[in-house]
């Protein structure tokens, strides 16, 4: 069956919030969205920080006029929101999503960590007790409908306002297929991604890890390297 965006759920009416988005990845995200009128709520440890970030993104270029983004603390962001984005780094991911198991519960919580370490010779996958980032996430929100995505999309292309289209595929790993439509929608707002889905969240680990890959070709390469998914 080949791809077809025409299928995928209407996104455009729900509010998604980013728990770590005044971050470089969060706050890419953050601002592609806001690019495509989606209403953002940006998250933070620090109310006013998220205020001030959300208020940096709303007058970026590309931006439409009207466009709602705003921010608030984590918790607020994860009570408003319909769909949330958690980007915060690794050493704080268990931390910060137990915390929010109670405003997270009923809600599309997408997971896009990477669990990476780095020394003398780059970046490498570590090890995670339950399986991967998403997996650690699934288990301290038993009531949320979890997923992994946006494991590979560059912070650099997310935040450059000359750019137009970012080409690449968003793996989806998630245990409810019509989770993975509402995400792949999302992606789908992003002019030049598409959202695929990529299994179960057992899945996920090594989406997580290849990460590491990318970041050695982009070292390598001077480049902001994606994935791309042939055939579909």
């Amino acid at each position: 069956m080949a791809y077809d965006a025409s299928t995928l759920p209407d996104v455009s009416g729900l509010t998604v919030g980013i728990i770590g988005g005044t971050g470089d990845q969060g706050r890419g995200l953050a601002y592609r969205f806001a690019r495509a009128g989606q209403t953002v709520l940006i998250g933070s440890r620090d109310a006013e920080r998220a205020a001030r970030s959300a208020e940096e993104i709303v007058a970026l270029p590309g931006v439409p006029a009207g466009t709602s983004v705003a921010g608030a603390d984590n918790a607020e962001v994860a009570r408003r929101s319909d769909v949330v984005i958690i980007a915060v780094p690794w050493d704080g991911h268990a931390a910060t999503v137990a915390g929010l198991a109670e405003p997270l519960a009923g809600k599309i919580v997408v997971d896009c960590v990477n669990p990476l370490g780095f020394d003398k010779q780059g970046p490498y996958a570590l090890r995670v007790e339950e399986g991967s980032a998403v997996q650690q996430a699934a288990r301290l929100l038993p009531d949320s409908r979890v997923c992994a995505a946006f494991n590979h999309v560059s912070a650099p292309l997310l935040a450059d306002p000359e750019i137009d289209r970012i080409d690449l595929d968003v793996l989806i790993c998630t245990e409810e297929r019509d989770v993975a439509a509402t995400v792949a929608a999302l992606a789908a707002r992003i002019p030049g991604m598409r959202g695929i889905y990529a299994g179960r969240l057992r899945n996920a680990h090594q989406i997580e890890a290849f990460t590491a890959n990318l970041i050695a070709i982009n070292k390598r390469y001077k480049a902001h390297a994606g994935i791309r998914v042939t055939d579909l």
